[in-house]
């Protein structure tokens, strides 16, 4: 929670927190500015980093920085007008690179998301080792995975698109790998991400961005987080020993885990086994992919709405279950963040899926293309009718 007053925010009128953009009223645009410097070990030298506002004329903002392709920023209004920034992260560099911990705050992450089991894999019969950073397993591409890379940025009308080559042997991995992530924000108050890859020799590809929301604000907490509702249009999910899936997919019926409708969190977080949601729900899906809606969360005291399409197989639902207890992970605003306080729903494939043969398929062939679409819209829940109206 955070220690000063809550500020009050009119609407159409820009917070004094947030005086470094300017509202648009013509529609979508772009602005760029400058977040600071990042030392680059392999330069030996500081880089610029660059970050690239995305507004509408609605004055829905999206801030994103060339830094692991981060989204720093998404500041949404509520029922009443009243604006809100409802994603985690750092006011600087220095959060981002050395706070106690990062843990991946609005950054897409690769060269594979979630985990890898013992940290190995096998490619026609060939044996490959990846970092292990998480005990004897790999977890979001390693030490240095995308997320703490310096991505190049190119703004293409309202789209910015962010490109990093992963070199071959990177963290492990086979092959050099091009990958590439491009953002835009609708009139509509959608952010739209496409991410893509190719490769040089085959290699697991699985990305996501691991934005951490709180639709009642971004240092609200646990409190918060309490009176989000959540609906996942999922059936089945896989289940894990220490966090590595078994390689079954069970269904979520007569589980904790079912949320195919709609559940209050603070009525079924103390419930779960593992002390929260880390859970990967298999989406229900259509082949060939196409995208549907993954999951809807409300949060019904603002009224603020989040609906997550995609075009992956999974989504890994988290409720910031390995954030501190303690308040030690300073976050914007003077702001501490702690356990329970955020929600993420990782759009991918499902975790370690490139040592189950059942999974979906994980590995990228040289010629080939990895796509991965995904859109979250920003609304309002409407109180009487339950339904949505664009924010």
């Amino acid at each position: 929670m955070c220690t000063e007053p809550e500020r009050r925010r009119t609407p159409r009128r820009a917070s004094a927190l947030f005086w470094f953009f300017k509202m648009s009223a013509t529609g979508p645009r772009i602005e760029e500015d400058s977040f600071g410097t990042f030392f680059d070990e392999e330069l030996k030298t500081s880089v610029p980093v660059r970050r690239f506002t995305l507004t509408n004329s609605r004055n829905v903002c999206v801030q994103i920085i060339n830094y692991g392709a981060t989204i720093t920023n998404i500041i949404v209004p509520d029922k009443n007008g009243i604006f809100a920034d409802i994603n985690l992260g750092f006011d600087n560099m220095e959060g981002y690179t050395k706070n106690w911990v990062n843990p991946y705050f609005g950054a897409v992450v690769g060269r594979v998301a979630n985990r890898i089991g013992k940290a190995q894999f096998s490619i026609k019969g060939q044996t490959f080792h990846v970092s292990k950073n998480i005990g004897e397993n790999h977890l979001h591409g390693g030490f240095k995975g995308f997320d703490k890379k310096i991505w190049d940025a190119n703004v293409e009308g309202v789209k910015v698109t962010f490109s990093y080559v992963s070199k071959d042997g990177e963290e492990g991995y086979p092959g050099s790998v091009l990958v590439a992530a491009t953002y835009s924000l609708s009139e509509a108050s959608e952010l739209l991400l496409e991410m893509t890859a190719t490769t040089t020799k085959p290699t697991p590809v699985n990305l996501t961005n691991h934005a951490y929301f709180n639709l009642a604000g971004h240092e609200k907490g646990q409190e918060g987080l309490n009176e989000h509702k959540v609906q996942i249009n999922a059936s089945f999910y896989t289940p894990t020993v220490d966090s590595i899936p078994t390689g079954e997919i069970k269904p979520v019926a007569g589980t904790t885990y079912n949320l195919t409708v709609p559940k209050l969190l603070k009525e079924v977080l103390p419930w779960t086994p593992d002390d929260g949601f880390d859970l990967n729900y298999c989406v229900n899906t259509s082949k060939p992919p196409t995208i549907v809606l993954v999951a809807k969360v409300t949060h019904p005291p603002s009224g603020r709405l989040l609906e997550v399409y995609s075009d992956q197989p999974g989504v890994q639902f988290y409720s910031s279950n390995n954030l501190p207890s303690e308040n030690i992970l300073q976050g914007k605003g003077g702001c501490f963040y702690t356990k329970h306080g955020a929600f993420c729903l990782e759009t991918q494939n499902y975790p370690d899926a490139v040592n189950h043969v059942n999974f979906p398929k994980a590995v990228l062939l040289p010629g080939e293309t990895y796509r991965h679409n995904v859109k979250y819209y920003f609304g309002i829940q409407t109180e009487e009718q339950g339904s949505c109206t664009i924010a």
